[in-house]
């Protein structure tokens, strides 16, 4: 089995590593994630063409190798198996494998998109470049996306054809950000009391994702620098003192806007 732990410690290598080599593995990964969950987006509005299946099955396979390969470069595979962003991976990687039996299950694929926040192959480029700071409103952002998307998809597929009035996916896009946003138009509306009680939830909390998106924006962005007494990493840009503990802290100018 030696073959084996050369290819465990090749991945770890290619996973972990901050190498030029690794950095354009991960790059790469980084990619094909993205065009992957653009699929996941237009599938929808692509379902029933001709080449949708073999989009489907091509990703699928992907997916499958993918997930193998983070398997392989993690020194604990029954611990990394039960982490919830990888049990979603695993039910992403089901729907793509039975497209037609579980389509109506198909719009929880867009949560692929908040496993990949859960990931180093995000974050890493942005340390590198000294934008930690940015961190919770990327992380931000990307709950409000799948966020839409994933009641967009429910919706869709719930409502459609119904007394709703919603007739495609662009119609259910549009319900969602409408409710969620409380514009409610009143043009497009969910039957019956179940339908009531989605859009009340739509409305709770997309508000609360959208208020919480602008706390980060608008608020001064924090200073990631660990307190030496208390251990507090997140301090106010112009901080003398640590609002924790009080203990006199010295943190560096290039530091401010983290």
């Amino acid at each position: 089995m030696g073959w084996l732990s050369r290819l465990r410690s090749k991945l770890r290598i290619l996973y972990h590593s901050q190498q030029p080599a690794a950095l354009r593995f991960q790059a790469t990964i980084l990619v094909v994630d993205l065009a992957i969950i653009a699929f996941f987006i237009a599938s929808p509005l692509l379902r029933g063409r001709e080449y949708f299946l073999w989009i489907d099955y091509s990703i699928a396979t992907l997916v499958f190798i993918e997930l193998c390969a983070r398997a392989l470069a993690t020194n604990d595979i029954p611990r990394w198996i039960r982490q919830l962003p990888v049990v979603i991976d695993i039910f992403i990687l089901i729907t793509l494998l039975a497209p037609t039996w579980l389509f109506n299950l198909g719009f929880l694929r867009i949560l692929r998109l908040w496993t990949l926040s859960k990931s180093p192959l995000i974050w890493r480029p942005l340390s590198k470049r000294g934008l930690d700071g940015y961190k919770e409103t990327i992380q931000a952002v990307i709950n409000l996306l799948v966020f839409i998307f994933v009641v967009t998809g429910f919706v869709y597929t719930a409502f459609v054809g119904e007394k709703s009035g919603i007739s495609g996916y662009v119609d259910a896009l549009y319900f969602t950000v409408t409710a969620m946003t409380t514009t409610g138009f009143g043009d497009l509306t969910l039957p019956g009391t179940f339908g009531k009680l989605v859009s009340i939830v739509i409305m709770i909390m997309g508000i609360s994702l959208f208020v919480r998106l602008a706390q980060l924006i608008f608020r001064p962005a924090k200073v990631h620098f660990p307190c030496p007494q208390c251990g507090l990493t997140k301090h106010e840009p112009d901080a003398v003192h640590c609002k924790a503990c009080g203990h006199l802290l010295n943190i560096p100018d290039e530091g401010h806007g983290l």
